[in-house]
């Protein structure tokens, strides 16, 4: 296969998909939208990170494409029902820089908590400030985790041996790692805890979560850490609640509007606030996550190139199925109706072929198939099935 990565993706990704045969390039920027579709007309795998934005109108004059791997946890920057319906599976590495990220929140939350930030910056300009005044240990202080997931679960391992009291609000219901207790509501949460970290995915539930109203229920002196995403927090109240000193500090690694790149200037009202810290989007920019990062979605993607497999795709049906010897593997994705399953198998039956293997995964959208036939009927085969009007991609894994 033909694979373009971008925006720098560790080159490891680059080492190991080349060690297994494919064609590689990478490039160091993301394109602009309208040089994508002759760029991605040359490959037939994508990888990217989280500034490349693939939309439903590039998606679709790029529906060649076989698979996309999002070399990051999120996969908000690609319209995933999009990248279905033209048959692109979607990867990405849910778990790989997660430490990273926690290791990020429990700094920041020293860093607040001492007032690390403005120390510093007085110390660089000559002054001499040496006091105890605003600065306090994070020991047997209460955190509050909004978002219970894999960054969030690790934070709170993490907090816990620091000394803090961890509790924690999700939309379902978690199982607690150590002395961790859910709470009920995000209001309750937010009224008992001296730290507020966000580990939350961006959907239209989250969008603005935090507002005026939230700020204000929070207890005052208490600080806000957001390493989630941009839109979860609404700045502007989040400013107001800052220089009221309703709030003694933030720490914030994510904006609403970010730089599509380290040439341009960054601006936001946040800055120049007293102990509120701004980094620029790295909770997993860490020399490890992204090697691990590298080294997941190069697998997925080559996994699933080689035998089909799904595991661990956003946006198709998962399906791990071991690859038979002595046969070839067709794999078909398809509008999910009635009888779609039945004209495939009638065109197998038809060419006398002996199926050896088959797998079927659906969702309420499409289905995916994986069937495994002799080696020599399958580029017929293949052929056939993909003239079928519901099919929406077929093809030989090799």
């Amino acid at each position: 296969m033909r694979i373009l990565l971008l925006e720098s993706i560790h080159n490891i990704a680059l080492e190991r998909l080349k060690s297994l045969g494919h064609e590689v390039e990478l490039l160091d920027y993301s394109p602009e939208p309208k040089d994508m579709k002759e760029l991605f007309s040359k490959y037939d795998v994508l990888g990217i990170r989280s500034k490349t934005k693939l939309t439903k109108e590039i998606l679709s004059e790029s529906s060649h494409l076989v698979a996309i791997g999002c070399f990051c946890i999120g996969t908000n920057q690609v319209d995933l029902e999009a990248a279905k319906e033209c048959g692109i599976a979607v990867f990405n590495a849910p778990h790989s820089n997660t430490r990273s990220v926690a290791e990020l929140v429990l700094a920041e939350m020293v860093v607040l908590a001492r007032q690390l930030g403005d120390r510093n910056t007085m110390a660089h300009k000559g002054q001499w400030v040496k006091s105890a005044k605003g600065a306090n240990e994070i020991r047997n202080k209460t955190l509050g985790i909004v978002g219970y997931g894999h960054i969030g679960s690790q934070v709170s391992v993490l907090a816990e041996a620091f000394g803090l009291n961890v509790i924690f609000y999700d939309v379902t219901k978690k199982l607690s790692l150590g002395n961790a207790t859910q709470k009920e509501t995000l209001e309750e949460l937010l009224q008992e805890a001296d730290f507020v970290t966000l580990h939350v995915p961006e959907t239209t539930e989250t969008q603005n979560m935090i507002t005026k109203i939230e700020l204000n229920q929070m207890k005052k002196g208490s600080y806000l850490i957001n390493a989630s995403r941009g839109t979860v927090v609404v700045i502007e109240d989040l400013v107001s609640a800052l220089k009221s000193e309703h709030l003694a500090g933030a720490a914030i690694d994510v904006f609403p509007f970010e730089p599509a790149s380290n040439k341009e200037e960054f601006t936001s009202p946040l800055q120049g606030l007293a102990n509120t810290f701004l980094t620029p989007h790295i909770g997993g920019s860490t020399e490890e996550a992204q090697f691990n990062i590298g080294v997941e979605v190069a697998e997925s993607l080559h996994k699933f190139i080689k035998t089909g497999t799904t595991e661990g795709s956003v946006n198709l049906p998962n399906i791990n199925a071991p690859a038979k010897a002595n046969t070839k593997r067709i794999t078909n994705i398809h509008v999910n109706k009635p009888g779609v399953l039945g004209e495939i198998n009638s065109i197998i039956s038809a060419s006398g072929a002996n199926i050896e293997g088959q797998y079927l995964g659906t969702d309420e959208n499409v289905g995916y198939l994986i069937v495994d036939v002799q080696a020599d009927q399958v580029e017929g085969l293949a052929s056939e099935i993909k003239q079928l009007e519901r099919c929406l991609l077929t093809r030989v894994c090799k």
